[in-house]
């Protein structure tokens, strides 16, 4: 195998011998670097906001598992339009998939919540206590004299509470952010399997922050190993130009008046502040990798070095690989196309069934195990339970049902009129009564209305049982 290809063997975080390989990234500056700031600030906002922020009185994120209740973006979804959050979630993978194959790994420099906490919140404030790059290595190099235990406790020391902060929002997100407050302000001894996994929650946060970091990225993910079948020479991702940069005899450190190109050299200057500035310590001039999260730290660095020697900008770049082999420009391809058409449809679909969706559920079935009964003046009657669910964040009061397939009745056992929670459910029980000569055999479906002063709010199917016809 070429020498040059030997590092497609094993991943940049860890050496020969198999032992973990730390890296000490240079604090990152430039244009896009700021861009990327004010995106990481935004979202962070976002992430510890939503789950305390409402809309109509509902949370504008929650993934409460246990109770099969979900909010995205203030729309609520019960157990019953679970059908509703799949497609939303399918929705979200064949975006990432589309954003994936036009534009690379941009999501996870971007966008992704373990990129945005570690580099813009728990990096931040590494370099704050221990310096940057050279001062990091320095550091960790020391014998543990008191200047590394004071710096060492105090970083691990704030990880630990911003830690136990993002367990406090994850945990929002999956029970309530109105619970979570109350727990908070309440006393903690109520509470105790809560504060367990509050604590739990925290260790994974802080293991994660403080040691595992961009192996999340490395190893963890499965989307680095999924970008290597959904990308192509087309994919506009973070790339060297390599045709520019080594030219006919590589790369080269620069000298004071020297005719680079004359020469035959590239304008890579082989001053490794691309690989220094990495946050998974890989060498983009080694071509696409799955280590790569395109954060865009190694586009600046290299700007500002091309800068400093008097060099063009963009050696490193958002490009696609014809781009650089055969300068062709970003075109639409047929299997982007494809994607975007997938996802038109199912948004479409999507947004069509929430708006046939209605604020209002009712199930009514049969007793199990109960015939039917014969009563006064040749009425047939069979028992059901009934279940309305309220999917609105307001009361319904003074519901009724009424039968609207067949002349009868319908009489509630211990209710006359109905009232339906806030997001609540009313059941019980009732009998139904509909006239033998109107019955069709021993099954007959019939459909019942439900009414909230006097308007049709829903209608459900059920199965009546009557005498089997010879």
């Amino acid at each position: 195998m070429d020498t040059q290809e030997k590092f497609r063997d094993s991943i940049g975080t860890v050496d020969e011998e198999g032992k973990r390989k730390w890296v000490f990234p240079k604090k990152p500056s430039g244009r896009l670097y700021k861009y990327r700031k004010w995106v990481s600030y935004f979202l962070l906002v976002f992430l510890i906001g939503s789950p305390f922020l409402k809309v109509n009185g509902n949370q504008f994120l929650l993934f409460n598992v246990l109770e099969r209740k979900f909010n995205i973006f203030g729309f609520p979804f019960w157990p019953q339009d679970f059908y509703l959050f799949v497609i939303s979630m399918i929705i979200v993978v064949v975006f990432i998939t589309l954003f994936t194959v036009a534009f690379g790994r941009i999501f996870c420099g971007w966008i992704c919540p373990q990129t945005i906490f570690l580099e813009m919140v728990f990096r931040r404030i590494e370099y704050a206590i221990e310096g940057d790059r050279g001062k990091q290595i320095r550091l960790a190099k020391m014998a543990w004299t008191t200047e590394k235990i004071s710096k060492r406790l105090l970083k691990w020391s704030i990880f630990f509470v911003i830690s136990f902060l993002i367990a406090n929002v994850f945990l929002a997100y999956l029970i309530g952010g109105d619970l979570v407050l109350e727990y908070i302000t309440g006393d903690p001894s109520e509470h105790v399997s809560t504060l367990v996994s509050l604590l739990i929650f925290t260790g994974v946060f802080y293991f994660i922050f403080v040691w595992f970091r961009e192996q999340v990225c490395i190893i963890a993910c499965p989307y680095g190993r999924l970008q290597g079948a959904l990308l192509d020479n087309k994919s506009i991702i973070v790339a060297y130009d390599h045709k520019r940069g080594e030219r006919e005899k590589g790369r080269k450190k620069i000298k004071k008046e020297e005719n680079r190109e004359a020469l035959g050299f590239g304008d890579c200057i082989d001053c490794f502040q691309c690989v220094n500035v990495c946050p998974t310590g890989i060498d983009i001039r080694n071509g696409t990798q799955l280590e790569c999260i395109n954060c865009t730290a190694c586009i600046d660095e290299c700007d500002s070095m091309m800068e400093k020697v008097d060099l063009p900008k963009g050696l490193i770049r958002f490009a696609s690989e014809d781009e650089i082999e055969k300068k062709e420009k970003f075109k639409v391809t047929p299997r982007m196309k494809g994607y975007a058409a997938v996802l038109f449809i199912l948004v479409g679909l999507l947004v069509g069934m929430l708006f046939l969706r209605n604020d209002v559920q009712a199930n009514i079935l049969r007793l199990p195990g109960q015939l039917y009964e014969r009563v006064d003046n040749n009425f047939i009657s069979n028992v059901f339970t009934f279940k309305i669910l309220n999917k609105t964040n307001k009361d319904i009061e003074n519901v009724e049902l009424k039968l609207l397939s067949h002349e009868g009745k319908i009489k509630l056992v211990g209710h006359e009129n109905l009232f339906i929670p806030a997001q609540g459910m009313a059941k019980g029980t009732l009998f139904l009564k509909i006239k033998a000569s109107a019955l069709n055999g021993d099954k007959n479906k019939v459909k019942i209305g439900v009414y909230r002063n006097n308007k049709l709010i829903e209608t459900a199917t059920t199965n009546f049982l009557g005498p089997r016809s010879y």
